[in-house]
């Protein structure tokens, strides 16, 4: 009995030492697999880093990429300027790649340095777009850029792979550690149970980082375009029939990268971007769509509070900016579009767009579209049709001139150009009707070529007939704003072999406040090749004398809104005397519009008007009559 209860004892003895040796080993495995799973997590954290550098050179590269060759389709774009914002990021992610991969140091540096060696081919892909060598651009684009390109995301991806790969190999480890530490005990499965679930939340947290990024934009931290589109997509799915959508572009913007650079331009991006956050409600969507555009989503059936937030924006604005040491003052233009039965986002955002450049266009701060203001969708389509068939035909499109006369002798000092069209079906057509419709698309360019080929050619006529007459030919904004064109005047001179003294370009005030940089630059490289330059309808734009003074300007034209009640409006006849005396002071020849009696003529010659055209000397006409008038030498004026 005693042996017994001693062998039991030993029994026990040995069963708790064993027990003990157990949980000592158990305790000891518990330690070594809680280091080891520490460690796991640690180089787990270390290659999700990686993974997100490699995954954001590759979403940059090939929004570069993707921007790179839209450019190519519209060379006057946005694309052109965010191929340059974008190419920055792409070179600071290829860099922090570089930094932050320790393991496959060197293969990120030359992921990093085949970046930085293709940024000499982007840069003479954009400076082919901008001198307007398409073709040259389409050559460097697919025979240099694109397969560095693909080279480059090649690279991207199989280390991104790699690392993907990685992260799954130390995932799995460390799912297996869990497994081995649940015979440890009740508190090392509770620990491998807290472990899986870190793991866990970690990929759910890397998931929704990468989600987060392709919504987001790099700058602002913003929604993106592509954010707001599904957003406002799932509010029209909802049956949200009174979604509105506000447009946000910021005035002046262009000009602070110009003059600041783009390191102040982006600071101010992202102040306003906050700004614009600030003044909105909680569940209202703030987002950055494109360089200088932001975009508000309401989601709250009343489409008249569109007004009331908008007012709230603009007064956002009022405050300048403190970007660092420099202060900078801008304001908004804001459009406004509600949907209606069957209005898709694509359609609710391009309405608003449409209402915030009419807003910009003539500085209204805030436009709502209306669905009446424009022409009918289909009818628009016709007519853009009928207009590609006339430029294509080249019979239907014609030119008519009315003379411009010297007031002190009543010679004929000029003419100016306007464009008849001679529709197949519907007879004549306003260019009232079809010049604004062809001024929305890049038909206007061979458009505005057309004419100038035509106005030019009539003018070796007249020149080779003995007759020396300068012809006006009106250009529109986009195509004064158009890099090109000063290149493609150039070329037309010389094809037809006039001297460019004999042409003068007319802008409106739009044209050149729309943007003043770029029109003065473009009517400098103009006014060089001896193309005389005019500013048309003055006196109903928005012109500052800044802008007047720095102008490349040879004539000034005095609106006919002025002109026509100059002899019964105290007003007016001030106005026209006080831009005679303008044009004087500055060394212009000041042409009157609508002079049509007797009387207003006389006023003008008293006030030193050099120049009038009107239906008192003559009416627009073809060019036989005008021929015919240059050989009279004078234009007799009716009494």
């Amino acid at each position: 009995m005693g042996s017994t209860r001693t062998g039991r004892r030993w029994a026990s003895a040995w069963v708790a030492g064993g027990l003990s040796l157990v949980l000592a080993v158990l305790s000891g495995y518990a330690a070594v697999g809680g280091w080891r799973q520490a460690g796991i997590l640690d180089r787990v954290a270390a290659d999700s880093g990686n993974t997100d550098a490699y995954q954001q050179v590759a979403f940059l590269a090939g929004w570069e990429t993707a921007l790179l060759q839209s450019a190519l389709d519209e060379p006057t774009g946005p694309e052109r300027r965010q191929v340059v914002e974008v190419g920055v990021l792409v070179r600071a992610a290829t860099v922090k790649m570089a930094g932050v991969d320790r393991d496959h140091e060197q293969r990120a540096a030359s992921i990093a340095q085949s970046r930085t060696e293709l940024q000499p081919a982007i840069d003479t892909y954009l400076a082919q777009l901008r001198r307007g060598d398409t073709a040259g651009a389409r050559a460097t684009l697919e025979t240099v850029i694109e397969p560095r390109s693909a080279s480059l995301m090649g690279d991207v991806l199989t280390e991104l792979n790699l690392h993907l790969a990685a992260h799954a190999r130390y995932q799995a480890a460390a799912q297996h550690e869990s497994r081995l530490l649940w015979w440890g005990g009740v508190a090392s499965f509770v620990v491998g149970l807290i472990v899986l679930a870190l793991f866990l939340f970690s990929i759910r947290s890397h998931r929704r980082r990468v989600e987060t990024m392709a919504a987001t934009d790099a700058l602002t931290g913003l929604p993106n375009r592509a954010a707001f589109t599904a957003r406002a997509g799932l509010a029209s799915a909802d049956g949200e029939t009174d979604t509105t959508v506000l447009t946000v572009n910021l005035d002046g913007f262009r000009d602070v990268n110009e003059q600041l650079g783009h390191q102040i331009g982006d600071l101010l991006l992202i102040e306003a971007g906050e700004r614009l956050r600030a003044s909105m409600r909680e569940h209202d969507v703030v987002a950055r769509i494109g360089g200088d555009e932001f975009a508000v989503l309401l989601r709250d059936g009343d489409s008249a509070l569109g007004e009331a937030l908008a007012a709230r924006l603009t007064a956002a604005f009022d405050q300048p900016f403190l970007i660092g040491e420099v202060t900078v003052d801008l304001e908004v233009s804001i459009g406004a579009a509600t949907a209606r039965d069957g209005d898709d986002v694509t359609t609710l955002l391009q309405h608003a767009d449409m209402a915030m450049r009419e807003a910009k266009e003539h500085r209204l701060g805030f436009h709502r579209f209306s669905g009446d203001h424009g022409q009918d969708t289909a009818a628009r389509l016709t007519l853009l049709g009928d207009l590609r068939r006339a430029l294509d035909s080249g019979g239907e499109l014609t030119l008519h001139y009315q003379p411009k006369i010297a007031m002190d002798t009543g010679e004929v000092a000029g003419v100016e150009a306007l464009a008849r069209w001679q529709h197949p079906t519907k007879g004549w057509v306003s260019p009232g009707e079809f010049i604004p419709v062809l001024e929305t698309t890049s038909l206007i360019h061979r458009f505005t070529d057309r004419v100038l080929r035509v106005a030019l050619t009539q003018a070796r006529e007249w020149l080779d007939g003995g007759h020396r007459v300068a012809v006006s030919v009106n250009i529109s904004t986009r195509s004064l704003l158009d890099e090109s064109f000063p290149d493609r005047v150039a070329e037309l001179l010389t094809e037809t072999g006039v001297p460019g003294d004999q042409l003068c370009i007319e802008v409106t005030e739009h044209s050149v406040m729309s943007d003043p940089a770029t029109a003065i630059e473009a009517m400098r490289r103009i006014r060089a090749l001896g193309v005389r330059t005019s500013i048309d309808d003055y006196g109903t734009g928005y012109s500052s004398m800044t802008y007047l003074k720095l102008l490349p300007l040879d004539e000034l034209k005095v609106d006919r809104s002025f002109v026509q009640d100059m002899t019964n409006d105290r007003s007016d006849h001030a106005l026209v005397e006080s831009t005679v005396e303008l044009g004087r002071n500055l060394g212009l020849t000041v042409v009157a519009e609508g002079v049509e009696d007797a009387a207003t003529a006389s006023a003008l010659r008293e006030l030193g008007c050099d120049v009038a055209q009107g239906f008192l000397y003559a009416k627009p006409m073809p060019a036989e009559a005008v021929t015919e008038r240059l050989g009279r030498r004078t234009v007799e004026s009716p009494a």
